[in-house]
């Protein structure tokens, strides 16, 4: 029998971080899953270009986020990564305590906590299976507590807590990592003008991360085999300031 391709789920990959993941995930000889949730014309656009397959789903509706595991399977046979990288940013200014409303925490919460967690426990059978692994994008604002929403930085940070907790219980069979990201230059952070000039002044590297950056060390995690458990930083130093 042929030995098939090792495939890979990227959650919220039609751009961004996301589509440069798919793009280096395809370059590393996975076959890519690309996911979005409207942008169909630009997930199918890619997922043609590399080879890979398209799948749409809401991941604030559990239903959808439950469903889109199988959905990869049926395509594809296997699984072999998963890449939660799709998530909402805060809706209010970071200042703004008052503004931050039951909804919007419940839509943060949804996308940026519950949906990785549905994702990972629908796809523990084929990981354990194919001896994969999972990656979760989160946030420098998830580590440091300051310059996001509550609401957004409460989410990430207990990503990272929930990546060490699965860690800790999935191993040695499948290993858990998160990607921490401080400011990376995609068209949604071009009009964050603060934001641009904190990193361009204070951050050592004097710059904000490319998407590329983090589609690079999503790729080295998940050819380590023997990181786990790891929430690693990349925002250019500004963590040292």
């Amino acid at each position: 029998m042929p030995v098939m391709e090792k495939v890979a789920l990227v959650t919220g990959s039609s751009s961004g971080i996301g589509a440069a993941t798919a793009l280096r995930l395809a370059s590393d000889g996975f076959t890519v899953a690309v996911h979005s949730r409207s942008s169909r014309s630009a997930g199918e656009a890619l997922a043609e270009k590399i080879g890979g397959s398209y799948h749409q789903a809401d991941l604030a509706d559990d239903e959808a986020t439950e469903a889109l595991v199988p959905a990869v399977l049926d395509r594809h046979g296997r699984l072999d990564v998963l890449v939660n990288n799709a998530g909402v940013s805060w809706p209010v200014p970071h200042a703004d305590l008052a503004g931050l409303t039951a909804a919007d925490w419940r839509r943060l919460l949804d996308v940026n906590l519950i949906a990785p967690w549905l994702l990972c426990t629908a796809a523990l059978p084929a990981l354990r299976d194919s001896g994969g692994c999972v990656v979760n994008v989160t946030s420098h604002a998830g580590v440091r507590p300051k310059g996001s929403s509550v609401g957004y930085a409460a989410s990430k940070a207990a990503l990272n807590h929930v990546t060490k907790l699965l860690a800790a219980s999935l191993g040695p069979g499948i290993r858990v990592n998160a990607v921490a990201p401080g400011l990376v230059d995609t068209p949604l952070t071009a009009s964050w003008t603060e934001a641009q000039a904190l990193w361009q002044t204070a951050s050592p590297m004097r710059r904000a991360a490319q998407p590329t950056d983090v589609a690079d060390l999503i790729s080295t995690l998940i050819r380590h085999p023997y990181i786990t458990g790891e929430v690693i930083l990349l925002d250019g130093g500004l963590n040292l300031r």
